[in-house]
Formats: C-alpha cells, structure tokens, sequence
C-alpha cells in the first residue's frame, strides 16, 4: 500500500474484482488512502514557496499515519497477553548513585533539554501558550524553566541548551517571549511541530481546501507530542546536537513544575555500572486513586511499553485503573539517546500508537465530525533497546492543568530556589494535599485569583472541597479535611484570619464592611 509522496498527483484510481468482502475493504481503504494523497498533495503545492518543503514532509507523515489508521483493525493490545513487568524494568530512583561534582560538567555537555510547549492556556481561561501564565511570584513557566537552566550552566560552567517544541498555537507568542532571555547565560532553541490537516469524518478527506492555517485555523491540529521525534528531525536540530557531542535528551511538559533536571538519572545513563546503554528511560511514579486514568507500564511481546486508557477494553477499564495491578503511571518525563532517536526514524520503525480523536468543530458556520490522529511521545519506548522505567519520586510530577494544582504550587507548601518548587520542611507528610475547586467560579485563572485575598496557609492540609460562590480572606489557614459548600443564591466568605480544620462550612456566611 506505500506509495510515493512524490508521486501522489500522479496515482491512478485503483481497479478491483468485487470478491468477497475483505478485498472489497481493502480496496475501498487504498481508494481512500488516494484520494487523501492527491488532496495533501494539492495542499502542499498551495503552500508558500519557502514553506513547501517542509510542508511535503509533514503531509508525508501525515499520509503515513493515516494509511496506518486505515490499516489497523481491533485494539493495539490484547489484554489477555499482557505480561508480568519483569523485576527489571522499574528501578527505584532510592538506588541511583549521586555523580561526583567533577563527572557533573561533562555530563551535562551531552545533554539537550527539550519542553513540549504547544498547548494554549485556554483550559484555565487564559490566552495565548500556557507557558505563559504566572505560576509564582510574577514568574511564568518558561521563566521559571530558563531560569533552572540557567542555574545549571552557571553553577557548573556548562552550557546546556533549552529546546522548546512550539505548535502553529504558540509559535508565534513565544518567539515573541524568548527575546527577554537574550542576555541570559542560556541558548533557546524553537522549532514548530507538525501542522496536521483534520480529516472529515465522512469522506475521510481534508476539510483544509488551501495550506493558509492562519485563515483557516479549525482545519489543521498539532498532532499530539509523539510528533516530537519527526518534528526534532525535520527541524534539523536532532543531527546539530548529535554532531555537537550531544547524547541524551530530557522530555518533559513545560507545565510540569517538578520536570527539573535530574543529575542522578543523568548519571546513570551516561555512566552504567553495568554495560547496559538505556536508550529510553521513562519516568513513573506510584499511582495514587488521583491518577487512575493515566498510562501505565506493561510488558508486551517481550517489550517494556506504555499503555494508555484509550488503548484500553471497555470491560478491562477498572481493571486498568486499580492501584494493586498497575502500581506505576507515567509522569511524560522521558530520557530518550538522540543516535537512537536518529536511527528507528530512519529506520522507519517508530509505529507509535495511533490515538484517535474524534471531535465536533465549526467550520464555515456548520458543525462537522472530523477525526484527528494523535501519538504520545511514551508510546515510542517498544522500539528503543533496553528501555527502562525509573519509579521516581513523586516531587517530580507537579503538573498543572487547573486552578487547583496552581492553589499548590502558590502556596506555603513550596518555596521557589533556583526556579525549582521545593516543598516546605514543615509539611510533615511529602503527598501534596487533594485539591478539588468548582468549575463556575474558580476554573478560569482570572476568577480563581478573585476569590482569594492571598493564598491560604496549606501546610496541614489533606483534603480540600470548594463548591459555589465563596471567597477567602486574608491569612486563612485551612488544615486536615476542609469542605466549604455554597449552595446556589448563598454566597460564603471566609473571614481574614480564619483557622479552619476538619471543618465542613455550608449555608450563608458574609462578612460585610461598615
């Protein structure tokens, strides 16, 4: 069924006998798989002149994943093949060797830092990348990612470069942002992931009529960060740092404020005590009930992989989210060997996953069903060679995705060094408290910074419940179970200097100025 980009305006249409209902699918898919190669190749030649290049690249690899979405039949997995995860392929963090200061400069000389930095901040009512949005003391994301790397290159005389992986949403506005680092003891590096057409969910054909994203922004989509590897190499930037002496990459979301650089994981890539080279290592943490939807490690076919929930059988998805069974999830900070990156792709190896997402958009004033089809970047780990997992502490995932992860890290619980969270030494216990904050009144940014005078005291804290309209004073400290719970017309404030513990605050309550 491969056929030649370059030759996509020339293909034929394809002559078939009607025998038998396999063929007869068959042929309808390679019919299918033309028509959408002939309209990527009109796409392609609308395209700027300076931009067709690489627009023919990624609509290549868009009719490559495509043809294996049309190829595919049943689930990626068969549960009951799953097998036993071997003793080896989680080593406990506990068990790494700290680097000596004279090994740390060398070390960091061969490693290349890349943030997936393509998601808008939309979800918490923002616009513009969500790398963007103030997190602590007036700092963003990115400044408080560029600042850790800065502080690593100072301190250890380096020069470790940052990679951000832009998407058609933040490319633009980041530019823009990176120009304040200039004078910064940091190289930033930007390059764009691919810009995928979505595809009608009826003809299976692009709803794109010309490559001009701008004007036509709901028929193209990002195509999730599994994208990275190709994106890296088209950038031209993944055969840069291999010949720069480069070996390893560290991946991680730039919203995840606990992805910091670690020297100990470092380490034991580039100096094994046994003769095993990791070409992946992905980072998992102990799932808690909080995490019951996220990926997991497997061993499948003799491989170490990750296993998503949308991979999952309906009538295996409890199974997949019990504690006891699967005991790890997958924080997306990965470790992955660039030779190796540089091989399966021109291997042509790296077959991913496909997730497929199914969306409603408007488009031209109608709604119409499209099909987006996505890869994760963990989903690559079956075709590295001794890929491991590393079980590491759960300080090193503290994303956030809503206004109550952002309630944590603004709290007492961390303190900022160096652009690293730390958590209080006066927090007793090291899980970070449950945090679940209304979605009408406190899910968009600008909202949620309304309802609170300052940040409350959190150190105590196990559970927190907010539901309705309230709003907090000055100096509110709020320990062991809280529940506060306006019902709808009631409003409740909570009064500066309250101390709230094991308390549960419902019905009218308003503190008002004389």
């Amino acid at each position: 069924m491969n056929l030649s980009f370059g030759h996509i305006c020339k293909v034929k249409s394809h002559s078939r006998a009607s025998s038998g209902s396999r063929e007869f699918r068959e042929a309808t898919k390679q019919d299918a798989l033309n028509n959408l190669q002939k309209e990527l190749c009109k796409l392609s030649e609308k395209a700027l002149p300076d931009q067709r290049d690489l627009v023919r690249k990624e609509m290549h690899g868009f009719a490559n994943l495509f043809e294996r979405f049309l190829k595919e039949e049943g689930p990626s997995v068969e549960w009951e093949r799953i097998e036993k995860l071997p003793e080896d392929a989680v080593r406990n963090y506990k068990t790494l060797e700290t680097p000596t200061t004279d090994l740390i400069q060398m070390m960091l000389q061969k490693l290349v830092v890349v943030k997936l930095n393509g998601g808008l901040g939309t979800s918490m009512g923002c616009h513009g990348p969500k790398s963007v949005i103030t997190v602590r003391n007036d700092l963003t994301f990115l400044d408080l990612t560029v600042q850790q790397i800065e502080h690593l290159n100072k301190t250890y005389n380096t020069n470790v470069p940052l990679v951000l992986m832009n998407s058609f949403n933040t490319d633009e506005d980041t530019e823009k942002i990176v120009r304040k680092y200039k004078n910064l003891q940091i190289e930033i590096y930007t390059f764009n992931q691919s810009c995928y057409p979505r595809v009608n969910r009826e003809n299976l054909l692009p709803i794109a009529k010309s490559y001009d994203v701008d004007n036509e922004l709901e028929a193209w989509y990002p195509p999730g960060h599994g994208d990275f590897y190709k994106s890296f190499q088209n950038s031209g930037f993944l055969s840069k740092f291999i010949k720069e002496g480069r070996e390893y990459c560290f991946i991680s979301n730039i919203d995840n404020l606990g992805a910091t650089v670690d020297l100990n994981i470092l380490n034991m890539l580039l100096n094994p005590k046994e003769q095993t080279a990791h070409e992946f290592v992905m980072e998992v943490t102990d799932k808690t009930k909080a995490d019951v939807k996220g990926g997991t490690l497997i061993q499948y076919e003799n491989k170490l992989r990750l296993l998503e929930i949308a991979q999952v059988p309906s009538e295996h998805v409890d199974e997949f989210k019990s504690v006891k069974k699967f005991k790890f999830f997958n924080t997306n900070n990965i470790w992955a060997k660039l030779d190796a990156i540089e091989r399966v792709l021109n291997e042509d190896t790296l077959n991913m996953e496909i997730i497929v997402n199914n969306k409603t958009i408007k488009h031209k004033g109608n709604n119409l069903n499209v099909i987006q089809l996505e890869t994760a970047v963990g989903a690559a780990m079956k075709v590295f060679n001794d890929a491991i997992g590393i079980n590491v502490p759960r300080s090193r995932f503290l994303p956030v995705k809503k206004t109550s992860d952002l309630l944590l890290v603004m709290s007492n619980l961390y303190s900022l060094k160096n652009g690293s969270l730390v958590m209080s030494p006066q927090r007793m216990f090291p899980t970070t408290p449950l945090v679940k904050l209304g979605d009408n009144n406190f899910s968009k940014v600008k909202d949620f910074l309304m309802r609170f005078a300052n940040i409350p005291d959190l150190i105590e804290l196990d559970h927190l419940t907010v539901s309705g309209d309230v709003t907090f004073g000055r100096s509110v400290s709020l320990k062991g179970t809280v529940i506060i719970i306006a019902n709808h017309g009631e409003r409740i404030d909570i009064p500066s200097g309250a101390c709230l513990e094991n308390k549960i605050v419902s019905g009218n309550l308003r503190i008002l100025d004389h």
